[in-house]
């Protein structure tokens, strides 16, 4: 239930690529702590652009893209819908998949017509060893949230699951498959994004 029960429930969107399966696990994670702070969530991965003889060389991608090819896709239209969104990304040289920066890019119209203006956000990642990145990438994605006029929500420093999964300020990250205490840390961002986002909807 919302924190405040005379208050609206929040919607929270998870959007998200994962090529192996690692930022899947951080996605759902993120959900189901917004879900258990009272939020209506969507998850929904963004379209796979990489091509099938690339996939099909790697056992481990392709049988993640396997497992996910009945999920939904992430639609502009979930964006619209959500008062919260939360971004989640692997690392891709310190950068953003180019996957997700493709979904982001088509979000022009959107944002020309004001849509994202005050929209709670947020982000989280996935790399394969401790330093290959994951702050700068979440930086990276932050930019274009900056220019949507968007609030960002980082978890911070404002709870101890936060320390116990390696410290990221700016989001939660995990280094390949993510720990218990890594997933932990994600619930709480999850819950985080969803009662900021309930609290930016209260009448005034």
């Amino acid at each position: 239930m919302p924190t405040n029960p005379e208050s609206p429930m929040a919607k929270v969107a998870v959007i998200y690529y994962s090529a192996t399966g690692n930022v899947h696990q951080l996605a759902h994670a993120i959900e189901e702590g917004a879900r258990e702070a009272g939020a209506e969530t969507r998850v929904r991965h963004v379209a796979e652009l990489a091509p099938e003889e690339a996939i099909a060389q790697n056992d481990v991608w392709a049988g993640h893209r396997e497992r996910v090819k009945d999920e939904p896709v992430a639609d502009l239209a979930d964006l619209e819908w959500a008062d919260a969104i939360v971004f989640g990304s692997p690392t891709r040289f310190g950068n953003v998949a180019s996957q997700l920066k493709q979904f982001l890019d088509m979000t022009g119209p959107l944002w020309a017509q004001g849509k994202l203006v005050d929209k709670v956000v947020s982000g989280f990642t996935s790399a394969q060893n401790p330093h290959g990145g994951q702050e700068s990438t979440l930086l990276a994605l932050y930019a274009t949230m900056y220019h949507w006029g968007a609030i960002v929500v980082a978890p911070g420093y404002s709870d101890p699951r936060i320390f116990a999964a390696g410290g990221n300020p700016y989001g939660v990250s995990s280094s390949l498959e993510p720990t218990e205490a890594e997933l932990d840390a994600a619930r709480y961002q999850g819950e985080r994004v969803a009662r900021v986002a309930e609290r930016m909807l209260v009448p005034r």
